[in-house]
């Protein structure tokens, strides 16, 4: 009897089973009850309504999708529009907005690279991000990972190679809510003639003068050794990401960026409603100060219990918790109280530590960031 192709997939299910690391799809109600701090919806875009009707305009206007590849007929008016608007407010010369912002780093990062043989060093952090990460896997070129957050490491790699180089990493480290020293890792790459790039998804909308983002923030927006990638889906309320850099970087990304070439285009939806979001901030600058300090006083209140957590540079607090079974507890009895949280665990954290990660968004009031953390510190597992 022939074999059943498909049997490893059942040992391996009971495997990740038995070790607590099973992942479930749980749909969400529209009109959910809980307190969301488990999304990216860091300044309360996604609900609001300029957004949603920009959405809703553009659905009307050009159809519900993009019917085809940005380099056949998946590009709008809109999508230019919105490709100028990031540029301008972010520092930049030029954009190109993908259908994801994990489109978007697999595009900075082989378009930036290549094959082992054409002499390319990628320098990446081990913290990052696993777009990052797998950008790095389809370049096939030669990746050398140094430690979290560590310039001298940088520095050190680049003495080493000599050549070609392109060093990688997130502006603000998804797991924990670190920032990474931007200026410092611009000065090595400077001193080897090697290029920056940086996934600054968490920190659009959050960082910088009026969520111009990290980058903005380290003075590196413009430079024509850096590159930079956002995400629409978290502080903009829609979807999508986007590169912005250099014009000529640009303009190598859509002759050579394999998944802006052969994806179907970003929704014009979804370009609408990032163009409103994008409005909502440049109007109300206030709702980056604004998540940052719930943020903090998420962080100062689980502290001040005895919880451990990371202190934020951005919007997210990480929570640590004493295994992958207590933090998948944790998460179940916070939802139960009726709040939303994270909840990351092997493998999907570098460190091996399991934690729940709180989002904070500008739109909490100050109430709900008292409850929230309240809910968070009395649910809390034993240690």
């Amino acid at each position: 009897m022939p074999q059943d192709p498909f049997d490893w997939i059942d040992r391996h299910h009971e495997r990740r089973l038995a070790a607590g690391l099973v992942r479930d799809l749980r749909p969400r109600p529209a009109d959910s009850p809980l307190v969301d701090l488990a999304g990216n919806d860091y300044l309360g875009l996604t609900r609001h309504p300029e957004v949603t009707r920009a959405a809703a305009d553009a659905a009307l206007r050009w159809g519900a999708g993009s019917t085809g590849s940005r380099l056949v007929t998946g590009s709008t008016a809109l999508h230019a529009r919105l490709e100028e608007e990031l540029a301008e407010f972010c520092g930049f010369e030029a954009a190109l907005v993908f259908s994801s912002g994990y489109a978007a780093n697999l595009a900075a990062v082989t378009a930036l690279t290549g094959p082992m043989d054409n002499g390319t060093l990628v320098v990446s952090d081990a913290g990052n991000h696993a777009s990052l990460i797998d950008g790095c896997r389809l370049a096939r070129a030669e990746t050398a990972v140094v430690p979290h957050a560590d310039p001298a490491a940088v520095r050190k790699t680049l003495d080493a190679h000599g050549g070609r180089a392109l060093a990688v990493t997130d502006s603000v480290f998804s797991v924990d809510g670190d920032a990474a020293p931007l200026a410092a890792l611009a000065d090595a790459c400077r001193a080897h003639g090697a290029a920056l790039l940086v996934d600054d998804a968490h920190g659009l909308g959050v960082l910088g003068d009026g969520g111009r983002g990290a980058v903005h923030a380290a003075g590196l927006a413009g430079a024509g050794d850096v590159v930079t990638t956002v995400t629409l889906s978290k502080s903009l309320g829609s979807q999508g990401g986007a590169v912005l850099g250099p014009a000529r970087v640009i303009r190598h990304l859509v002759s050579n960026a394999r998944t802006f070439i052969f994806d179907t285009g970003l929704a014009p939806a979804a370009v609408g409603a990032a163009l409103a979001g994008l409005g909502v901030l440049r109007r109300e600058p206030q709702r980056a100060a604004r998540a940052r300090h719930v943020a903090r006083e998420l962080h100062r209140r689980v502290t001040a219990a005895g919880l451990e957590a990371v202190r934020p540079d951005a919007a997210v607090v990480s929570v640590r918790a004493p295994s992958p079974e207590a933090a998948v507890r944790w998460a179940a009895d916070c939802r139960t109280a009726g709040l939303a949280v994270g909840c990351f665990r092997p493998p999907s954290v570098p460190d091996g530590v399991s934690r729940l990660r709180l989002t904070a968004r500008a739109d909490l009031s100050d109430r709900q960031v008292e409850e929230a953390a309240g809910t968070v510190v009395r649910t809390a597992p034993a240690v």
